[in-house]
């Protein structure tokens, strides 16, 4: 088992906690809250893309950390994920949703930053607007549905991060007990040493 690193891990959890947690909170709270105030639908899509695009920033940073803290921890266990039976194909799937999760996240924003473009009320991101016009009411539809697949996704590698852990509490169990077991008996003298020490 890998010496224990709990800074990577630290930030592997923080990152990934603030990742799943506010996307959780941005398609409950931040979109019932704008859809219960917006007087319109374009009121609505506005009070909505401030709140996501105040949010995007931390969001960054989070996943950063998260990313960060991921890669130090593949490096540090890096021989128990090559040799423990079920580590590598764990790790496989957590990297699939790991990139599938960060797609998410990246389309939510390009459809978010349209959707605020298209429903902001200044004259520059109005121009803007014009010059790639969208299907508003199409594109609040996507932008839903994406909001809701980041935390979904971000979930599953919470779970996976609780299998990741189990290994490699297992792998500690296995390598203790075999050490244990190597320094009884090297601890403990032979019978034939026994014999001549009488």
């Amino acid at each position: 088992m890998s010496e224990r690193n709990t800074l990577m891990r630290g930030l592997h959890d923080v990152g990934l906690a603030a990742w799943f947690g506010g996307s959780l909170m941005g398609a409950v709270g931040l979109n019932g809250a704008a859809e219960s105030e917006g007087r319109s639908r374009t009121a609505t899509a506005r009070i909505a893309s401030s709140g996501w695009a105040k949010w995007t920033p931390v969001n960054a940073v989070a996943i950063g950390i998260h990313l960060f803290g991921s890669g130090g921890m593949l490096a540090s266990d890096a021989s128990r994920v090559a040799t423990q039976p079920g580590a590598g194909s764990a790790t496989v799937v957590k990297t699939v949703v790991t990139g599938a999760a960060l797609a998410v996240t990246a389309y939510s924003r390009i459809l978010g930053k349209k959707v605020e473009l298209a429903s902001s009320d200044d004259p520059e991101d109005a121009e803007k607007a014009a010059k790639h016009p969208i299907d508003t009411e199409k594109a609040q539809r996507q932008l839903v549905y994406a909001q809701w697949a980041v935390p979904a996704l971000t979930g599953i590698l919470v779970v996976l991060g609780s299998l990741h852990g189990e290994q490699q509490r297992h792998a500690g169990h296995t390598q203790g007990m075999m050490q244990r077991a190597r320094s009884m008996s090297s601890s403990t003298p032979s019978a034939f040493d026994r014999c001549f020490t009488r």
